[in-house]
């Protein structure tokens, strides 16, 4: 069976940014893997060095943010920021590869936009049974139509904040590329050699790769994994976190 057409970037079965969004999907499967061994390895009773310190500190620091966002009961909730935070950023930084970025293919930012709405939803099934209907009549039943619309709004706000990121930094580049390319050529053209077109491009580009793709990339992955954290424990707020609160407004 011939699969040549799947390996292609430019196959109508499948576009370039879906390839490497598998392909990021495979790195953070072998890495977590990585993580399992060697921790499975580690002695709990001696102190942690080296990668097993890393990871228990970032783990433990995903953690705390974690809890601080959405209440101690959304504890376990930690696997899956982490599992989305790690996606996003790698999707950006695998951009510095040359492979095309996933973000900018608006199929990846809905898909993992609509994990989330969906996340939101079911939560406020479970936390509020039939009372969860409840809110597309209010405060009149007349205002179905639009709380219906208004529904949707999570999923476009985050969807396109996303993609908006994505692929105003892959303009920004490809410009850059552009003009810098033609700059070397009117610059170095006497240089026999076609790598006078991309002189420039080495010395720029990399920095702006750094700034676009590592430096908005972890702003981005901050941002969404937020915005998820909040809105879906706002559908099943920590009692403990609501008893606080309300306390504090009695005594003022």
């Amino acid at each position: 069976m011939d699969l040549s057409h799947v390996l292609d970037w430019n196959s109508s079965t499948f576009s370039g940014e879906v390839i490497t969004s598998f392909i990021v999907m495979i790195i953070i499967a072998i890495f977590s893997f990585v993580i399992y061994f060697v921790f499975r390895k580690a002695d709990p009773y001696k102190k942690a060095s080296g990668f097993v310190a890393v990871i228990s500190g970032l783990v433990e620091m995903v953690e705390n943010y974690t809890i601080s966002s959405m209440g101690k009961k959304w504890k376990n909730f930690t696997g899956y920021t982490m599992a989305l935070g790690l996606y996003i950023f790698t999707c950006f930084f695998i951009g510095m590869t040359g492979l095309p970025a996933p973000l900018v293919s608006l199929t990846m930012p809905l898909s993992i936009g609509l994990m989330t709405f969906l996340l939101i939803h079911i939560t406020a099934i479970r936390a509020k049974k039939w009372k969860y209907f409840k809110r597309y009549t209010e405060p009149f039943a007349i205002f179905l139509p639009v709380n219906l619309i208004s529904m949707w709004a999570p999923l476009l706000s985050i969807t396109l904040r996303l993609f908006g990121n994505a692929i105003a930094g892959y303009c920004l580049l490809t410009l850059a590329y552009f003009y810098l390319e033609k700059a070397s050529s009117l610059l170095f053209g006497f240089i026999a050699s076609g790598a006078n077109q991309i002189f420039l491009a080495w010395l720029v580009t990399p920095w702006l790769h750094l700034f676009l793709d590592m430096f908005i990339g972890a702003i981005q992955t901050l941002i969404f994994t937020t915005i998820t954290m909040i809105w879906v424990s706002q559908e099943d707020p920590d009692e403990e976190e609501v008893l606080t609160s309300t306390s504090v407004k009695i005594k003022a």
